[in-house]
Protein backbone atom coordinates (compact mmCIF):
# COMPACT_ATOMS: atom_id res chain seq x y z
CA UNK A 1 0.00 0.00 0.00
CA UNK A 2 0.90 3.46 -0.49
CA UNK A 3 1.29 6.12 2.49
CA UNK A 4 -0.53 9.31 1.64
CA UNK A 5 -1.86 7.60 -1.68
CA UNK A 6 -3.92 4.85 -0.53
CA UNK A 7 -7.26 4.81 -2.25
CA UNK A 8 -10.71 5.29 -0.14
CA UNK A 9 -11.67 2.00 -0.70
CA UNK A 10 -13.46 -0.75 1.56
CA UNK A 11 -11.09 -1.43 3.63
CA UNK A 12 -10.46 -3.57 6.71
CA UNK A 13 -9.56 -2.79 10.35
CA UNK A 14 -5.91 -2.46 9.66
CA UNK A 15 -6.13 -0.92 6.69
CA UNK A 16 -8.55 1.54 7.74
CA UNK A 17 -5.82 2.15 10.85
CA UNK A 18 -3.10 3.16 8.31
CA UNK A 19 -5.57 5.56 6.67
CA UNK A 20 -6.58 7.26 9.53
CA UNK A 21 -2.26 7.69 10.42
CA UNK A 22 -1.27 8.99 7.27
CA UNK A 23 -4.83 10.99 7.05
CA UNK A 24 -3.32 12.75 11.01
CA UNK A 25 -0.29 13.52 9.57
CA UNK A 26 -1.11 15.23 6.55
CA UNK A 27 -3.65 17.14 8.23
CA UNK A 28 -0.82 18.48 10.41
CA UNK A 29 0.43 21.28 7.29
CA UNK A 30 -2.35 23.12 8.76
CA UNK A 31 0.20 24.26 11.59
CA UNK A 32 2.34 24.93 8.13
CA UNK A 33 6.30 25.86 9.04
CA UNK A 34 6.90 27.33 12.34
CA UNK A 35 10.90 26.60 12.89
CA UNK A 36 12.16 26.10 16.72
CA UNK A 37 13.44 23.31 18.83
CA UNK A 38 11.28 23.33 22.17
CA UNK A 39 8.57 21.63 20.62
CA UNK A 40 10.43 18.98 19.34
CA UNK A 41 12.92 18.11 21.90
CA UNK A 42 9.76 18.20 23.79
CA UNK A 43 7.96 15.40 22.09
CA UNK A 44 11.24 13.36 21.95
CA UNK A 45 12.25 13.45 25.61
CA UNK A 46 8.18 12.08 26.31
CA UNK A 47 9.10 8.88 23.31
CA UNK A 48 11.94 8.57 25.51
CA UNK A 49 14.36 9.98 23.34
CA UNK A 50 15.06 7.58 20.72
CA UNK A 51 17.71 9.73 18.88
CA UNK A 52 20.21 9.13 21.38
CA UNK A 53 22.76 6.07 21.03
CA UNK A 54 22.00 6.48 17.17
CA UNK A 55 25.26 6.51 14.73
CA UNK A 56 23.55 9.66 12.82
CA UNK A 57 25.34 11.41 10.05
CA UNK A 58 23.59 14.77 10.03
CA UNK A 59 23.13 16.08 5.95
CA UNK A 60 22.55 20.10 5.70
CA UNK A 61 23.41 22.59 3.09
CA UNK A 62 20.41 24.10 -0.26
CA UNK A 63 21.58 22.20 -3.11
CA UNK A 64 22.99 18.30 -3.05
CA UNK A 65 21.95 17.00 0.51
CA UNK A 66 19.33 14.49 -1.34
CA UNK A 67 21.82 13.31 -3.74
CA UNK A 68 24.54 13.08 -1.23
CA UNK A 69 22.20 11.24 1.10
CA UNK A 70 21.80 9.16 -1.68
CA UNK A 71 24.73 8.29 -2.89
CA UNK A 72 26.14 7.41 1.04
CA UNK A 73 23.31 5.07 1.80
CA UNK A 74 23.91 3.55 -1.69
CA UNK A 75 27.59 3.05 -0.89
CA UNK A 76 26.58 1.60 2.80
CA UNK A 77 24.25 -1.03 1.35
CA UNK A 78 26.67 -2.35 -1.16
CA UNK A 79 29.11 -2.73 1.60
CA UNK A 80 26.71 -4.73 3.83
CA UNK A 81 25.36 -2.39 6.72
CA UNK A 82 22.02 -1.43 7.11
CA UNK A 83 21.83 2.65 6.47
CA UNK A 84 18.50 4.14 7.63
CA UNK A 85 17.55 7.60 5.98
CA UNK A 86 15.39 10.40 6.68
CA UNK A 87 14.52 12.75 3.73
CA UNK A 88 12.39 15.54 2.55
CA UNK A 89 10.12 16.14 0.46
CA UNK A 90 8.61 12.93 -0.94
CA UNK A 91 7.82 12.72 -4.61
CA UNK A 92 5.10 9.87 -4.49
CA UNK A 93 4.84 8.19 -1.46
CA UNK A 94 5.03 9.84 2.11
CA UNK A 95 7.34 6.35 2.79
CA UNK A 96 9.93 7.27 1.08
CA UNK A 97 11.13 9.77 3.39
CA UNK A 98 12.06 6.98 6.58
CA UNK A 99 13.69 3.89 4.65
CA UNK A 100 16.33 1.35 6.10
CA UNK A 101 18.72 0.82 2.70
CA UNK A 102 15.95 0.22 0.20
CA UNK A 103 13.07 -0.99 2.16
CA UNK A 104 10.56 2.29 3.02
CA UNK A 105 8.97 2.23 6.70
CA UNK A 106 5.74 -0.17 6.21
CA UNK A 107 2.36 1.91 6.76
CA UNK A 108 1.86 -0.72 10.04
CA UNK A 109 4.95 0.94 11.12
CA UNK A 110 3.72 4.90 10.54
CA UNK A 111 0.31 3.68 12.53
CA UNK A 112 1.78 2.55 15.39
CA UNK A 113 3.97 5.30 15.49
CA UNK A 114 1.61 7.64 15.27
CA UNK A 115 -1.00 5.82 17.81
CA UNK A 116 2.43 6.02 20.23
CA UNK A 117 2.53 9.87 19.50
CA UNK A 118 -1.40 10.86 19.73
CA UNK A 119 -1.83 10.55 23.69
CA UNK A 120 1.55 12.45 24.07
CA UNK A 121 0.61 15.43 21.25
CA UNK A 122 -2.77 15.77 23.67
CA UNK A 123 -0.53 15.85 26.65
CA UNK A 124 1.77 18.44 25.30
CA UNK A 125 -1.44 20.62 24.10
CA UNK A 126 -3.14 20.36 27.31
CA UNK A 127 -0.08 22.06 28.69
CA UNK A 128 -0.34 24.96 26.48
CA UNK A 129 2.86 23.76 24.37
CA UNK A 130 2.64 24.75 20.92
CA UNK A 131 1.52 21.52 18.58
CA UNK A 132 4.49 20.21 16.72
CA UNK A 133 4.56 20.75 13.03
CA UNK A 134 4.07 18.31 10.44
CA UNK A 135 7.48 17.75 9.55
CA UNK A 136 8.51 17.96 13.96
CA UNK A 137 6.36 15.10 13.63
CA UNK A 138 7.67 13.06 10.61
CA UNK A 139 11.55 14.09 12.35
CA UNK A 140 9.98 12.19 15.98
CA UNK A 141 8.79 9.16 13.69
CA UNK A 142 11.40 8.50 11.51
CA UNK A 143 13.71 8.82 14.74
CA UNK A 144 11.24 6.63 16.72
CA UNK A 145 11.36 3.73 14.18
CA UNK A 146 15.09 3.90 13.43
CA UNK A 147 15.72 3.51 17.24
CA UNK A 148 13.29 0.38 16.93
CA UNK A 149 14.95 -1.17 13.81
CA UNK A 150 18.53 -0.04 14.99
CA UNK A 151 20.29 0.42 11.60
CA UNK A 152 24.33 0.44 11.72
CA UNK A 153 23.64 4.01 10.73
CA UNK A 154 21.30 6.82 9.73
CA UNK A 155 21.67 9.62 7.42
CA UNK A 156 19.58 12.62 8.43
CA UNK A 157 18.67 15.17 6.23
CA UNK A 158 17.99 18.65 7.06
CA UNK A 159 14.39 20.30 6.37
CA UNK A 160 14.79 23.72 6.64
CA UNK A 161 17.90 25.55 7.13
CA UNK A 162 19.68 24.17 10.15
CA UNK A 163 20.14 25.90 13.02
CA UNK A 164 16.40 25.46 14.56
CA UNK A 165 15.64 22.80 12.12
CA UNK A 166 13.81 19.72 14.08
CA UNK A 167 16.72 17.56 13.01
CA UNK A 168 18.92 19.73 14.70
CA UNK A 169 18.20 17.93 17.74
CA UNK A 170 20.65 15.33 17.39
CA UNK A 171 24.12 15.42 18.07
CA UNK A 172 25.68 13.44 15.36
CA UNK A 173 29.14 11.47 14.50
CA UNK A 174 29.58 13.77 11.03
CA UNK A 175 28.07 16.58 9.81
CA UNK A 176 28.03 17.35 6.28
CA UNK A 177 27.01 20.78 4.38
CA UNK A 178 26.74 20.41 0.70
CA UNK A 179 26.75 23.74 -1.34
CA UNK A 180 25.30 26.69 -0.31
CA UNK A 181 22.95 29.54 -1.83
CA UNK A 182 19.91 31.68 -1.64
CA UNK A 183 16.74 29.98 -1.27
CA UNK A 184 14.11 30.23 1.53
CA UNK A 185 14.88 33.77 1.86
CA UNK A 186 12.27 34.31 4.25
CA UNK A 187 13.13 31.94 6.68
CA UNK A 188 16.90 31.87 6.83
CA UNK A 189 17.87 35.61 5.73
CA UNK A 190 18.65 37.62 2.99
CA UNK A 191 21.94 36.97 2.00
CA UNK A 192 24.52 34.35 1.73
CA UNK A 193 26.23 35.06 4.78
CA UNK A 194 23.14 34.79 6.56
CA UNK A 195 22.01 32.08 5.11
CA UNK A 196 25.07 30.30 5.69
CA UNK A 197 24.94 31.51 9.46
CA UNK A 198 21.74 29.47 9.77
CA UNK A 199 23.19 26.40 8.02
CA UNK A 200 26.43 26.02 9.89
CA UNK A 201 24.03 25.80 13.29
CA UNK A 202 24.22 21.88 12.70
CA UNK A 203 28.00 22.29 13.63
CA UNK A 204 28.59 20.25 17.08
CA UNK A 205 31.31 20.48 19.44
CA UNK A 206 34.47 18.05 18.53
CA UNK A 207 32.15 16.37 15.11
CA UNK A 208 33.81 16.52 12.17
CA UNK A 209 32.64 18.60 9.51
CA UNK A 210 32.44 17.49 5.47
CA UNK A 211 31.67 20.32 2.86
CA UNK A 212 31.25 20.57 -0.52
CA UNK A 213 30.83 24.40 -0.06
CA UNK A 214 33.55 26.46 -1.87
CA UNK A 215 32.14 30.33 -1.99
CA UNK A 216 34.90 31.50 -0.20
CA UNK A 217 31.99 33.70 2.04
CA UNK A 218 30.33 30.80 2.89
CA UNK A 219 33.30 28.80 3.75
CA UNK A 220 35.24 31.38 5.88
CA UNK A 221 31.82 31.30 8.29
CA UNK A 222 32.32 27.68 8.03
CA UNK A 223 35.42 27.87 9.00
CA UNK A 224 35.05 30.68 12.18
CA UNK A 225 32.44 27.53 13.35
CA UNK A 226 34.37 24.61 13.09
CA UNK A 227 37.40 26.38 14.68
CA UNK A 228 35.14 27.23 17.44
CA UNK A 229 34.07 24.01 18.06
CA UNK A 230 36.98 22.06 17.59
CA UNK A 231 35.85 20.49 14.94
CA UNK A 232 37.52 18.61 11.85
CA UNK A 233 36.69 20.54 8.61
CA UNK A 234 37.46 18.54 5.39
CA UNK A 235 36.83 19.98 2.37
CA UNK A 236 35.94 18.91 -1.27
CA UNK A 237 38.43 20.51 -3.55
CA UNK A 238 41.41 20.63 -0.66
CA UNK A 239 41.47 17.53 1.85
CA UNK A 240 39.50 15.31 -0.74
CA UNK A 241 39.54 16.34 -4.15
CA UNK A 242 38.05 14.77 -7.82
CA UNK A 243 38.54 15.21 -11.52
CA UNK A 244 36.62 14.24 -14.53
CA UNK A 245 37.54 10.96 -16.16
CA UNK A 246 38.36 12.82 -19.78
CA UNK A 247 36.55 11.03 -22.62
CA UNK A 248 34.64 8.94 -20.46
CA UNK A 249 30.90 10.07 -19.76
CA UNK A 250 30.01 10.13 -15.98
CA UNK A 251 33.11 8.52 -14.90
CA UNK A 252 35.60 10.52 -12.72
CA UNK A 253 38.85 9.89 -10.11
CA UNK A 254 38.65 10.61 -6.49
CA UNK A 255 41.54 11.26 -4.26
CA UNK A 256 40.59 11.17 -0.43
CA UNK A 257 41.98 11.27 2.51
CA UNK A 258 43.63 8.03 2.57
CA UNK A 259 42.23 5.90 -0.63
CA UNK A 260 42.10 7.19 -4.48
CA UNK A 261 40.03 5.59 -6.56
CA UNK A 262 40.38 5.66 -10.30
CA UNK A 263 37.55 5.46 -13.34
CA UNK A 264 34.78 5.75 -10.90
CA UNK A 265 31.50 5.47 -12.98
CA UNK A 266 27.95 7.49 -11.52
CA UNK A 267 24.43 6.63 -12.35
CA UNK A 268 23.73 10.46 -11.90
CA UNK A 269 24.51 13.03 -14.44
CA UNK A 270 25.95 16.52 -14.28
CA UNK A 271 29.85 17.29 -12.37
CA UNK A 272 27.80 18.77 -9.36
CA UNK A 273 27.25 14.86 -8.74
CA UNK A 274 30.63 13.86 -8.51
CA UNK A 275 31.18 16.79 -5.71
CA UNK A 276 28.35 15.25 -4.07
CA UNK A 277 29.61 11.53 -4.63
CA UNK A 278 33.15 12.72 -3.30
CA UNK A 279 31.61 14.51 -0.21
CA UNK A 280 29.46 10.97 0.47
CA UNK A 281 32.97 9.20 -0.30
CA UNK A 282 34.33 11.24 2.54
CA UNK A 283 32.06 10.54 5.03
CA UNK A 284 32.75 6.62 4.43
CA UNK A 285 36.21 7.00 4.76
CA UNK A 286 35.33 9.11 8.27
CA UNK A 287 33.09 6.15 8.82
CA UNK A 288 35.48 3.74 8.22
CA UNK A 289 38.00 5.49 10.78
CA UNK A 290 36.23 6.33 13.33
CA UNK A 291 33.88 2.90 13.89
CA UNK A 292 36.79 0.23 12.17
CA UNK A 293 34.37 -0.69 9.70
CA UNK A 294 35.40 -2.01 6.13
CA UNK A 295 34.44 -0.61 2.85
CA UNK A 296 35.83 -2.23 -0.26
CA UNK A 297 36.51 -0.20 -3.03
CA UNK A 298 33.77 -2.98 -5.11
CA UNK A 299 31.49 -1.58 -2.40
CA UNK A 300 32.32 1.74 -3.64
CA UNK A 301 32.04 0.81 -7.22
CA UNK A 302 28.83 -0.70 -7.22
CA UNK A 303 27.12 1.96 -5.00
CA UNK A 304 27.86 4.48 -7.09
CA UNK A 305 26.13 2.89 -10.52
CA UNK A 306 23.69 1.71 -8.72
CA UNK A 307 22.53 4.62 -6.87
CA UNK A 308 19.12 6.20 -7.77
CA UNK A 309 17.60 9.60 -7.42
CA UNK A 310 14.67 10.13 -8.98
CA UNK A 311 13.62 14.11 -10.84
CA UNK A 312 16.99 15.09 -10.66
CA UNK A 313 18.43 15.17 -13.90
CA UNK A 314 16.39 11.78 -15.01
CA UNK A 315 15.65 10.64 -18.36
CA UNK A 316 12.29 9.24 -17.62
CA UNK A 317 11.62 8.25 -21.28
CA UNK A 318 14.00 8.01 -24.09
CA UNK A 319 11.07 7.73 -26.86
CA UNK A 320 9.82 10.52 -26.81
CA UNK A 321 13.19 12.10 -24.89
CA UNK A 322 11.85 13.58 -21.71
CA UNK A 323 14.71 14.64 -18.97
CA UNK A 324 12.94 15.38 -15.42
CA UNK A 325 14.67 17.89 -13.13
CA UNK A 326 13.83 19.27 -9.82
CA UNK A 327 16.02 22.87 -10.02
CA UNK A 328 13.72 24.64 -7.85
CA UNK A 329 15.89 27.51 -6.96
CA UNK A 330 18.94 29.69 -8.85
CA UNK A 331 21.82 27.54 -7.63
CA UNK A 332 19.71 24.49 -9.35
CA UNK A 333 18.69 26.01 -12.71
CA UNK A 334 22.29 27.02 -12.93
CA UNK A 335 23.23 23.32 -12.60
CA UNK A 336 20.76 22.57 -14.84
CA UNK A 337 21.59 24.44 -17.23
CA UNK A 338 25.28 23.31 -16.99
CA UNK A 339 23.91 20.07 -17.28
CA UNK A 340 22.02 20.43 -20.85
CA UNK A 341 25.11 21.80 -22.23
CA UNK A 342 27.29 19.50 -21.08
CA UNK A 343 25.40 16.63 -22.04
CA UNK A 344 24.02 17.82 -25.52
CA UNK A 345 26.42 15.82 -27.45
CA UNK A 346 25.60 12.85 -25.37
CA UNK A 347 22.35 11.86 -23.60
CA UNK A 348 20.74 15.26 -23.73
CA UNK A 349 21.48 15.76 -27.50
CA UNK A 350 18.08 17.31 -28.91
CA UNK A 351 17.19 19.17 -32.21
CA UNK A 352 15.25 21.53 -30.09
CA UNK A 353 14.49 21.95 -26.73
CA UNK A 354 10.97 22.18 -25.47
CA UNK A 355 10.58 23.66 -21.76
CA UNK A 356 7.79 22.69 -19.36
CA UNK A 357 8.56 25.13 -16.31
CA UNK A 358 6.21 25.32 -12.57
CA UNK A 359 8.52 27.73 -10.15
CA UNK A 360 7.10 29.09 -6.78
CA UNK A 361 6.31 32.22 -6.79
CA UNK A 362 8.94 32.90 -3.68
CA UNK A 363 12.09 32.06 -5.11
CA UNK A 364 13.45 34.49 -7.28
CA UNK A 365 11.77 33.27 -10.17
CA UNK A 366 13.17 36.41 -12.66
CA UNK A 367 16.24 35.24 -12.70
CA UNK A 368 15.72 31.56 -12.79
CA UNK A 369 13.77 32.01 -16.33
CA UNK A 370 17.07 34.36 -17.20
CA UNK A 371 19.30 31.18 -16.96
CA UNK A 372 17.09 28.27 -18.85
CA UNK A 373 14.41 30.49 -21.02
CA UNK A 374 17.48 31.60 -23.81
CA UNK A 375 18.06 27.68 -24.13
CA UNK A 376 14.42 26.86 -25.19
CA UNK A 377 12.48 27.05 -28.49
CA UNK A 378 9.01 26.74 -26.71
CA UNK A 379 8.02 27.00 -23.33
CA UNK A 380 5.27 25.93 -21.68
CA UNK A 381 4.41 27.49 -17.77
CA UNK A 382 2.34 25.70 -15.37
CA UNK A 383 1.00 25.67 -12.15
CA UNK A 384 2.36 23.51 -9.22
CA UNK A 385 0.19 21.79 -6.99
CA UNK A 386 1.35 24.07 -4.04
CA UNK A 387 -0.38 27.37 -2.29
CA UNK A 388 2.85 29.08 -3.15
CA UNK A 389 2.46 29.17 -6.56
CA UNK A 390 1.13 32.55 -6.48
CA UNK A 391 -0.01 34.45 -9.98
CA UNK A 392 1.58 31.68 -11.44
CA UNK A 393 0.67 33.26 -14.67
CA UNK A 394 2.97 36.03 -14.84
CA UNK A 395 6.14 33.81 -15.18
CA UNK A 396 4.75 34.29 -18.71
CA UNK A 397 5.63 37.72 -19.21
CA UNK A 398 8.85 37.59 -17.96
CA UNK A 399 9.68 34.80 -20.40
CA UNK A 400 8.71 37.04 -23.50
CA UNK A 401 11.86 39.16 -22.83
CA UNK A 402 13.66 35.89 -24.39
CA UNK A 403 11.37 33.99 -26.69
CA UNK A 404 8.44 34.84 -29.29
CA UNK A 405 5.48 35.25 -27.36
CA UNK A 406 4.11 32.87 -30.00
CA UNK A 407 6.56 30.14 -28.45
CA UNK A 408 5.33 30.57 -24.96
CA UNK A 409 2.07 28.55 -23.68
CA UNK A 410 -0.10 28.59 -20.41
CA UNK A 411 -1.19 25.54 -19.56
CA UNK A 412 -2.74 25.38 -15.67
CA UNK A 413 -2.13 21.39 -14.88
CA UNK A 414 0.78 19.95 -14.80
CA UNK A 415 -0.42 16.71 -16.76
CA UNK A 416 -1.66 18.87 -18.93
CA UNK A 417 0.99 21.16 -19.80
CA UNK A 418 3.87 17.78 -20.33
CA UNK A 419 0.87 15.85 -22.68
CA UNK A 420 1.23 19.32 -24.76
CA UNK A 421 4.64 19.66 -24.78
CA UNK A 422 4.87 15.95 -26.08
CA UNK A 423 2.64 16.27 -28.79
CA UNK A 424 5.10 19.91 -29.79
CA UNK A 425 7.87 17.23 -30.02
CA UNK A 426 9.16 16.02 -33.43
CA UNK A 427 12.23 13.43 -34.00
CA UNK A 428 14.68 14.22 -31.81
CA UNK A 429 13.71 16.77 -29.76
CA UNK A 430 14.14 17.15 -25.86
CA UNK A 431 11.04 17.92 -23.74
CA UNK A 432 12.65 19.14 -19.97
CA UNK A 433 10.36 19.33 -17.20
CA UNK A 434 11.65 21.12 -14.26
CA UNK A 435 10.91 23.72 -11.45
CA UNK A 436 9.19 22.84 -8.11
CA UNK A 437 8.95 19.51 -6.87
CA UNK A 438 5.65 19.60 -6.38
CA UNK A 439 5.48 19.80 -9.68
CA UNK A 440 7.93 17.27 -11.15
CA UNK A 441 6.05 14.92 -8.64
CA UNK A 442 2.66 15.04 -10.47
CA UNK A 443 4.36 14.87 -13.70
CA UNK A 444 6.47 11.90 -13.12
CA UNK A 445 3.67 10.06 -11.71
CA UNK A 446 1.48 10.60 -14.92
CA UNK A 447 4.82 9.72 -16.97
CA UNK A 448 5.08 6.72 -15.40
CA UNK A 449 1.90 5.78 -16.40
CA UNK A 450 1.96 6.38 -19.99
CA UNK A 451 5.83 5.02 -19.80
Amino acid sequence: MKGHDLEKRQVGPVEMADLEAMDFIKNLTKFGINLGLHRIRSLLQRLGNPHQGLKIVHIGGTNGKGSTTAILQSVLKQAGYRAGMFISPHLHDYRERIRINDELISCQDITRGIAKMRPILEEMAAEGIEHPTEFEVSTALALWYFAEKQPDFVLLEVGLGGEIDSTNVVTPVISVLTSISMDHMDYLGESLPEITEVKAGIIKEGVPVITSVDNPESLQIIQHHTEKKKSALIQVGNEVRWEKDEGKQNSFHYHGLKYHYFGLRLSLYGDHQFINASAALAVCEMLAELFKINIEEKAVRQGLITVQWPGRLEMISQRPKILLDGAHNVDGMKTLVRALQEYAGGPFQRKRLLLCIGILRDKEVGKIIQLIAPLADEIIITKPDSPRAGDWKAIAGLAEKYLDSSKIHVIEDPAQAVKEGIRMMETDDLLCVTGSLYMISEVRKYLQQKY
